[in-house]
């Protein structure tokens, strides 16, 4: 296990090379420093809160060893049982933080694509809220977060949302959302009171390094058009809308999120790429009869992985066969408790 005075030099290091002016040369040396940096502060907070726990304790066993008031005292035996619990906690997660060791061929980076399935309005409505769960986990994260592209709906919803995910753990966590999510609650639309049922599919895909796909102009038919809005209708008077289409595979992808034809269609050759990631995966897998449990392919798109029923404020796991309660922290972006039970029950 590694010591936490070798980390904090490590930070130290790392600091140093951040604040070489060079650097601003060296993008991919930035990004890779910048993402290390975050990755070390996350071990030194843990540390300093393991110590601000302990010096709690301490204090309330002060309280106790004085025995000048027994209501105070109670309180405080009360709060050291509490306190030691989370130490106890804080420091089997700082163990796991000092032991983990990152596999260099884990993607930096995904992209997610949230589409609308079976509940008209209302899939389109848990597609939003969705997108606002993991924009709210990835800022607890400290990731970044960028959208390439989305199809908004008629309700403050969206028919499908493309964004990306980087900057930290990206893939070793969201690479469980994979699947077919299903919602079931009284939509805002249901003037009858009653509990429909909907469904959201979730694709993750793994942002390929530079070398590992090549696309070739000739293996691509890009188009320009209007962006739409909700309903169809066209809320830009320039065509700066994207489509690509990948004439080999037959792949078309969009993004219109953006004012200008370049950043839509560099967003578009980012899904693309993702997406023959994808089938270069899975093709890999079939030919060597894989069947790994890191969910790739098509298969996972049609496979129901949880359900959130909100009458009965439960979030149900299927793959794992585990419920959670307060649906309303998780709408906050607080999955840690799903994210960490998943890693613990499914074996890559």
């Amino acid at each position: 296990m590694r010591d936490i005075k070798n980390v904090k030099k490590e930070y130290e290091e790392v600091l140093n090379q951040l604040s070489d002016p060079e650097l601003v040369s060296n993008w991919d040396k930035f990004e890779e420093l910048n993402k290390r940096k975050g990755v070390l502060e996350r071990v030194i907070e843990k540390e300093k809160e393991i110590e601000e726990l302990k010096n709690r304790i301490q204090e309330n066993r002060s309280i106790l060893n004085s025995k000048e008031d027994p209501e105070l005292s109670s309180l405080a035996e009360t709060e050291i049982s509490q306190l030691m619990e989370k130490q106890a906690l804080s420091e089997k997660e700082l163990e796991k933080m000092l032991n983990q060791k990152e596999n260099p061929e884990t993607p930096k980076a995904v992209i997610i694509e949230i589409r609308a399935g079976a509940g008209g309005d209302e899939a389109a409505i848990f597609v939003a809220d969705l997108f606002r769960i993991y924009s709210k986990y990835a800022a607890l994260k400290g990731w970044q977060q960028r959208i390439l592209d989305s199809r908004p709906s008629d309700i403050n919803g969206f028919k499908e949302i493309v964004f990306e995910l980087k900057n930290g753990d990206v893939f070793s966590k969201m690479k469980y959302e994979a699947g077919v999510h299903r919602v079931q609650r009284i939509p805002i639309t249901e003037k009858a009171g009653r509990i429909h049922t909907s469904t959201v599919s979730v694709a993750v895909l793994a942002i390929p390094k530079r070398s590992e796909i090549k696309i070739r102009p000739d293996e691509m038919k890009v188009d320009y058009y209007r962006s739409s809005g909700p309903g169809g209708q066209n809320v830009n008077k320039r065509e700066t809308a994207v489509r690509i289409t990948h004439l080999p595979s037959g792949i078309v992808v969009t993004s219109q999120t953006e004012r200008n034809q370049l950043q839509n269609k560099e967003n578009a050759l980012s899904i693309l790429e993702a997406k023959l990631l994808e089938r270069k995966e899975i093709e890999e897998a079939e030919k060597t009869g894989s069947n790994r449990n890191a969910q790739i392919g098509s298969a996972k798109r049609a496979e129901k992985i949880r359900t959130y029923n909100f009458p009965q404020d439960r979030i149900t796991d299927h793959r794992i066969k585990k419920s959670f309660h307060n649906i309303e922290e998780v709408m906050e972006g607080k999955m840690d408790p799903i994210i960490e039970a998943l890693q613990e029950n499914i074996v890559d």
